[in-house]
């Protein structure tokens, strides 16, 4: 497949008039939309945003490279704009962006698409091709430009395969290296590709290995590891590293693996690295964690993100035998129905997926710690916790503690000798991992976790009045705080939390709140059109369909274009739905859905005033507040 097969001329803009980086997301975002790329252009640009909050992908050399895997994306498809006069895009070397190129990959994209999209990342490294880009005069020369560097790289590699096949070996040193984004589109490649080109000119024996979408290409061998002066790692995601125990690493985020290659071979080159000891650290995780919990949030959001279609299928499936009457699963009730008794089992806290959830938070919070040793032991430690009802404390506890038991481990055992390496994974590390995990779990944590459990249990099923409506409150607001994240993510986890523990209310102010944002920027673009743009009003139709499915994430594009104004007029509204969802006392047995599980709340119209309430007042906040248009 050719890079021309995924850009069309329906998809250039030659003339790009956007002037900030967020506007040229939402003009590129709005010609692939135009061009029915997208399904959903509202979560897509919420995913473009996602990726540039985690690194920017204005590469520098007057690049940018916005991109995207989401199911927001329709057809895979790449949007090229080119502004002559440069826009800030917060580039790595602070230089304005000329050359857009805005990668669209669905989430179902296959290895072929995802293998053009990254070839387009490697050409772009050719100073002479940008130069040709910037001075194309038509979308018609874009495409026959791309088109003829792309049959001349495919020329290059024969000849270099050839090449590689007779050298005689005289190299100055052997280096290897591994890249990987987090999204294994753009800047995987990227740095590989210069890498290797700088170690091509400096003569250098090089091999990388690229850890992208389509998977691990080019793997490094145990041989070669052995033979290698040093590895360089230029990773923004997590890589396999125990390989590289007692080997010179370089351990560097992959936007240097762009930047400063000349440095980085240089330094592998001469070993000016330290030798890497296979204890599972990733050194990037220790940086981190030092950053405001970075590092502890990192690890509790990969157990919540894996736990999270076990909540939703489970809730959602124990929510459906409501309908058949709110006993009709117990075989000893008048009600009892057998089909209601199946979903509760499927879903359910006793056997189904609901008993698994605080296993699967524990067991995934370990292996984001210790990579796949710390996984058996966690997963022991939280079904410990579930079986002693502590509960997601339990189990929050429980991964915390497999995973930093592993790491001991791994560190204790790093002086057994070489050839025990092979049973290390397979016996000791899972033997002493669940045995150190088992015992503190049931002689230490599950007694006073428990009896915890049970008091926030307690108090959840006796909150009435004013308390209840502040907690609805304060949940509320925090789904608005920052729209899918650390904040939002507490307290979403939060109302699951409740749910398991047989209190329904607080979730629905949960999902009353995380609701409103979305819904209520879209009012605010009908009803007061002269304070938003063109974009913007098309854009807001959407959050309509965004916030009735709960994805409070519809409004981070204009969370992120006018922060002080859309935030402080989101939270104010979510709040305003939580204190009034509590108020009502509605509960709401199902963890996901919006609007499609209303049906499935005990006060459904009062449920659904609380939520245009906290809307109306959003969009009205934003209306009076936002200055028109020029």
């Amino acid at each position: 497949m050719k890079i021309t097969d995924l850009l069309k001329l329906d998809t250039i803009i030659i003339d790009l008039q956007s002037a900030t980086k967020q506007a040229v997301i939402d003009e590129l975002s709005g010609k692939l939309a135009e061009a029915d790329r997208l399904n959903d252009v509202e979560a897509f640009k919420a995913a473009i945003l996602k990726r540039e909050k985690q690194s920017t992908t204005g590469i520098g050399e007057g690049i940018a490279i916005p991109h995207a895997k989401t199911s927001a994306v329709k057809i895979p498809a790449i949007c090229f704009g080119r502004s002559m006069n440069g826009v800030d895009y917060e580039s790595l070397d602070g230089m304005p962006a000329h050359l857009f190129f805005m990668i669209a990959a669905s989430d179902g994209a296959n290895a072929d698409h995802l293998e053009t999209l990254s070839r387009l990342s490697s050409l772009l490294m050719d100073e002479q091709f940008r130069a040709r880009l910037i001075s194309a005069s038509s979308g018609e020369e874009i495409i026959e430009i791309i088109n003829h560097k792309e049959m001349e790289a495919d020329a290059e590699e024969e000849e270099e395969l050839h090449s590689s096949n007779s050298e005689s070996g005289t190299k100055n040193g052997k280096v290897l290296a591994v890249t990987a984004c987090p999204t294994g589109i753009a800047h995987t490649y990227m740095a590989a590709d210069a890498l290797k080109a700088k170690a091509k000119e400096m003569g250098i024996d090089f091999k990388v290995e690229t850890n992208g979408s389509t998977g691990i290409k080019n793997a490094l061998t145990a041989a070669e590891i052995a033979e290698a002066d040093a590895i360089i790692v230029a990773a923004d995601k997590q890589v396999e590293m125990d390989r590289f125990n007692g080997k010179h690493v370089i351990i560097v985020p992959v936007a240097q693996g762009i930047r400063k290659t000349e440095e980085l071979l240089t330094r592998a080159v001469k070993q000016d690295a330290p030798v890497y000891k296979g204890t599972g650290h990733d050194k990037r995780d220790e940086a981190d964690s030092t950053k405001s919990g970075l590092g502890i949030y990192k690890h509790l959001m990969n157990g919540v993100s894996n736990m999270l279609p076990f909540v939703v299928g489970g809730g959602i499936l124990v929510a459906l035998s409501f309908f058949f009457g709110i006993e009709a699963a117990d075989p000893t009730n008048p009600e009892y129905n057998p089909i209601a008794k199946a979903l509760s089992d499927i879903g359910g806290g006793t056997s189904g997926a609901f008993f698994l959830l605080v296993p699967v938070l524990a067991g995934f919070i370990a292996s984001s710690i210790a990579d796949r040793p710390g996984f058996a032991p966690g997963m022991v430690g939280g079904l410990l916790a579930a079986q002693a009802n502590a509960g997601f404390l339990g189990g929050l506890i429980a991964g915390f503690l497999a995973g930093y038991v592993v790491l001991l481990l791994k560190k204790l055992f790093s002086k057994l000798p070489h050839t025990l390496e092979g049973i290390k994974p397979v016996l000791l590390y899972p033997v002493f991992g669940m045995l150190i995990t088992g015992l503190i779990m049931i002689f230490l944590i599950n007694e006073p976790v428990t009896a915890i459990n049970q008091g926030l249990t307690n108090w959840l099923q006796g909150l009435s009045g004013t308390n209840a409506i502040f907690l609805g409150l304060i949940l509320g607001g925090m789904m608005a705080v920052d729209m899918g994240g650390p904040l939002n993510k507490a307290a979403f986890t939060f109302g699951i939390a409740a749910i398991e523990a047989s209190s329904f209310g607080p979730h629905a102010a949960v999902m009353a709140g995380g609701m409103v944002p979305p819904l209520g920027i879209a009012l605010a673009t009908t009803f007061f059109k002269s304070k938003f743009s063109e974009m913007e009003r098309k854009s807001g139709f959407t959050n309509y369909f965004m916030g009735a499915s709960f994805i409070t994430e519809g409004a981070i594009p204009f969370a992120a274009a006018d922060p002080l104004r859309v935030i402080v007029s989101s939270v104010i509204g979510s709040a305003t739905a939580g204190a009034l969802s509590m108020a009502f006392h509605v509960t709401l047995p199902a963890p996901h859905g919006g609007i499609f599980v209303v049906p499935l709340v005990n006060h459904p119209l009062l449920y659904l005033l609380a939520i245009l309430i906290g809307s109306l007042i959003t969009a009205l906040l934003l209306g009076v507040w936002k200055k028109k248009q020029l």
